[in-house]
């Protein structure tokens, strides 16, 4: 008769199957959310009776400060963005994620059904009231640290906090969780893996936006390269912005900066255009024809949100004591070149073209028309009889610019 294969064993091989399995996750870079339900899953097969899992790490996001990866034996897993702030939200600083980090301490591990607990923290309550009977936590750093110092809960460190909870009577056995301790090295390599892709589509969505970022991501990097798409071009700007920088400390002018950009990428991404450059208190935008259906469309109608976006702002700006302003914007279509500009080490990926041009000189007669929105022929004729608000201006001759051009308005 074969005896028995002791249970440790058991988990100890399947232990090794999911180090190999993880870090083939890693290099196929599969997404956080898609391997950590099947991980969960293979380690309660293995014998580590899990509960519910909660992985953290920081994100490299200009409105976003960290991630929490969860998944539950009995409920749907889920991804939770945690808003970037100034200062550390009170349900952060009464976590176990920032005692961790605070005292410089690489794990913590808590008998919930202990009725004087050495650690408390209102996250246990939760956990207590779904049967949860033990709590493990641990930190590891994706890069040495200095042992001596704390880590600085309030900036961005490259590591993760794993936090584990079962509900089986007596808690995790000292076998289940040194198989876990033996599972972290992969699991951060697989992370790291993991973080690296998603800062860098953050990092480069951020600043160059999203069609841009997608395509230097995916190894359209060369100088030089480029393509000829057609597009509806906008270009924005805010009006007597440099009268107010000469007399607003600028600190109130990095304010009314960002509050006025804030609402022009928010209407135009969320109709699809891509935000290509900020310059000074201006910004290039694009709806890409071949896209985005009835781009010119789009495009006008983003102007009308935008429009009354403003005023919204300007009434909140006002009712706090802050300084308003307007804007002016300039539509027109045609084809451009979209691709790689600049030297050898530094290179920008925008649009170049007569249209662009063309649209820079639309944005200048705002002031001699004595509007705020004018957009050109190639953007309004095809449009005139479905969009009554579009009301002619009449022809002007544009500097640079060969041929009279028909400007309308928004009424």
């Amino acid at each position: 008769m074969t005896a028995p294969i002791p249970e440790s064993w058991n988990m100890t091989a399947a232990l090794t199957d999911l180090t190999s399995w993880l870090i083939q996750q890693g290099l196929e870079n599969t997404p956080v959310e898609e391997w950590l339900e099947t991980l969960c899953k293979r380690l309660v097969q293995a014998g580590i009776p899990l509960q519910r899992v909660n992985i953290t790490m920081r994100a490299h996001h200009p409105e976003i400060g960290s991630v929490a990866f969860r998944w539950h034996r009995d409920r749907e897993s889920e991804r939770v963005d945690f808003e970037r702030t100034a200062d550390a939200p009170e349900e952060f600083l009464k976590s176990p994620i920032y005692h961790l980090m605070y005292n410089n301490v690489d794990e913590i591990r808590q008998n919930l059904t202990d009725p004087e607990p050495a650690l408390h923290f209102p996250i246990f309550d939760e956990l207590r009231e779904c049967g949860a009977t033990d709590y493990f936590a641990a930190k590891r750093m994706f890069f040495p640290q200095d042992s001596a110092d704390p880590i600085d809960p309030t900036k961005a460190e490259e590591g993760m906090i794993i936090s584990l909870s079962t509900d089986v009577p007596g808690g995790f056995t000292d076998a289940q969780l040194e198989g876990i301790r033996k599972l972290l090295p992969p699991l951060c390599l697989t992370l790291k893996c993991g973080a690296n892709r998603l800062m860098a589509e953050h990092i480069t969505a951020a600043y160059m936006g999203r069609d841009a970022s997608a395509r230097v991501l995916s190894g359209d990097i060369i100088r030089g390269s480029s393509q000829t798409i057609s597009a509806v071009i906008l270009y924005f700007d805010l009006q007597g912005f440099t009268k107010l920088s000469e007399t607003l400390p600028g600190a109130d002018i990095i304010d009314m900066l960002n509050d006025a950009f804030g609402e022009v990428v928010d209407v135009v991404e969320g109709r699809g255009g891509n935000v290509l450059k900020f310059m000074g208190d201006g910004m290039l935008a694009i709806f890409d024809m071949d896209q985005i259906p009835e781009a010119r469309r789009v495009a006008i109608e983003a102007a009308l949100e935008l429009r009354t976006a403003f005023m919204s702002l300007n009434e909140r700006r006002s009712a706090n004591g802050l300084t308003t302003t307007g804007f002016t914007l300039a539509l027109h279509a045609g084809d451009v070149l979209y691709g790689n500009i600049g030297g050898k080490t530094r290179l920008d990926f925008t649009v170049i073209g007569p249209a662009v041009n063309t649209t820079s000189r639309i944005l200048g007669m705002c002031s001699a028309v004595d509007q705020s929105i004018v957009i050109s022929a190639k953007v309004a004729a095809p449009l005139i009889e479905s969009t009554p608000s579009l009301v002619s201006l009449g022809q002007y001759r544009l500097r640079g610019v060969r041929d009279r051009q028909e400007l309308f308005t928004l009424d």
